[in-house]
């Protein structure tokens, strides 16, 4: 075996600049859904944001994902296809009251993104038994999703928008881009630039939900009761309810 020496890093703080940048990257980014223009994303840009995200913390340097990248239009009208199905599902288990706002929302840009990407994580990667999943089997599916944020953040520092489109029927999206079912669907992305991001979530200024206090969020040493930051207790999970999930990121 070749005996290769890492040399450690200086583990210093940014500097005022640099720091500023990384929470600055944070507090803008934004869930893009109708805002995207036809400007094409270029190679080098894009694989720049697939590197970010494969540079991803993973259990056990398993390293699960895949990257679809989808640029066929008529990809995209399949897609498309799969999306209204759920969404008309979707809207159907919400009160009177909330459907009107939920058909009112642009929740995609499937068809307007230069853009798709379908980001998948391989259970199978690193055998039966892994390094720090043995006793947690869903460390894979959250290392994956650490991809999906590196990947958002990088996208904001090149002025590039992201929209994560969730409202889908497993199978169905299975079945248009072919995945087999030891891989796992983790997130199905709008790639494209944008003119403007809005200041606050969309959905925030629409009126669907504000920002909870981080102050009720923070507990010490134990679990607090969440009944003060939790007004529709109790209630029953949508995706229980349907094979459609009708979520949406901010």
């Amino acid at each position: 075996m070749q005996n290769v020496s890492y040399r450690p890093v200086t583990a210093d703080c940014f500097s005022d600049d640099e720091r500023a940048a990384v929470y600055k990257a944070i507090y803008t980014r934004r869930d893009v859904r109708d805002q995207f223009l036809p400007q094409a994303v270029p190679d080098e840009v894009l694989m720049r944001l697939l590197d970010a995200a494969h540079h991803a913390p993973s259990v056990g340097f398993m390293q699960p994902w895949n990257f679809i990248v989808i640029r066929d239009e008529a990809r995209k009208v399949e897609i498309h296809r799969v999306f209204t199905r759920a969404n008309e599902e979707a809207k159907s288990l919400f009160s009177d009251e909330r459907q009107a706002l939920y058909a009112s929302l642009k929740l995609e840009g499937i068809l307007k993104a230069p853009i798709n990407l379908c980001i998948t994580c391989d259970r199978t990667r690193g055998g039966k038994v892994v390094l720090g999943r043995t006793h947690n089997r869903q460390m894979d599916l959250y290392s994956t999703v650490c991809a999906v944020q590196n990947l958002w953040l990088a996208a904001r520092a090149e002025g590039v928008g992201v929209g994560w489109v969730s409202i889908y029927h497993d199978q169905d999206m299975r079945r248009v881009l072919g995945i087999p079912d030891h891989v796992e669907i983790i997130a199905y992305l709008c790639i494209g630039y944008v003119d403007e991001l809005h200041e606050t979530p969309e959905l925030e200024k629409r009126g669907w939900r504000k920002r909870l206090p981080l102050k009720e969020l923070i507990f010490e040493d134990t679990w607090q009761d969440t009944t003060s930051i939790s007004s529709d207790l109790p209630h029953q999970d949508p995706a229980d309810a349907s094979p459609a999930t009708p979520s949406t990121s901010d």
